[in-house]
């Protein structure tokens, strides 16, 4: 083997470990996150962040056989409500400049990404966020004020939290942001009305994974 066919195996090598060594640091970062979500709920005496309100209570033990259903039903609302939102993007997208922006400059930023890369991604992601920002977080600040003013700073509390964790580089990436906030209320009071993060988890990984796969596969018009 001569020394080019040396330098273009050493190239295909580099490019095929490159999105397997991308995929391998989101999926690290992510387990990561989640685990530090548990440990947190753990160390403040609420292990199970999956659950809104894990406390052994009589109502919880008598639907205690429904628990499978329970979670099946809040996974197809979660899905339900994640299509809504992709449709409402597509939406934003046909009509207004900021949002086709917003698109452009997500398509540079990710690159080619492959359907694997995406479903792994939204995956991670859906579920290391969920953990984190909706389970851990969400019931920390609900302890620090009873009843109704700690629920309230829960839900938005964690929503400007997960916000400000979603900032871009220039103004062009404060509708994200916006957005985000907007989002980020909606899945806690999701969490809060169903009492598990299989629903929030679903609407994020709906949405996360068909808004990437139309990020990397689609040009917009400016």
């Amino acid at each position: 083997m001569n020394r080019n066919e040396l330098a273009s195996l050493r190239r295909s090598s580099v490019a095929a470990l490159a999105p397997q060594s991308r995929a391998g640091r989101v999926a690290a970062f992510y387990a990561a996150l989640t685990a530090s979500a548990v440990l947190w709920g753990a160390l403040r005496g609420h292990p199970n962040v999956l659950l809104f309100d894990a406390e052994p209570t009589l109502s919880a033990s008598l639907h205690a056989s429904h628990r499978a259903a329970q979670l099946v039903s809040s996974a197809a609302i979660g899905v339900a409500v994640g299509l809504l939102l992709v449709v409402l993007t597509r939406i934003l997208h046909a009509r207004y400049d900021w949002a086709r922006v917003l698109h452009s400059e997500f398509n540079d930023v990710l690159g080619p990404l492959s359907d694997r890369e995406i479903l792994l991604f939204a995956a991670a992601s859906a579920i290391g966020e969920e953990f984190l920002f909706r389970g851990a977080l969400l019931l920390h600040l609900k302890a620090l004020a009873p009843g109704i003013a700690g629920l309230a700073l829960a839900i938005f509390g964690s929503a400007a939290i997960f916000a400000l964790l979603h900032i871009g580089p220039g103004a062009r990436f404060l509708p994200w942001t916006l957005s985000s906030f907007v989002v980020g209320l909606l899945l806690a009071v999701v969490y809060v009305a169903l009492g598990d993060l299989i629903a929030p988890i679903a609407i994020h990984f709906t949405v996360n994974a068909l808004n990437l796969k139309d990020i990397v596969r689609r040009q917009l018009p400016a």
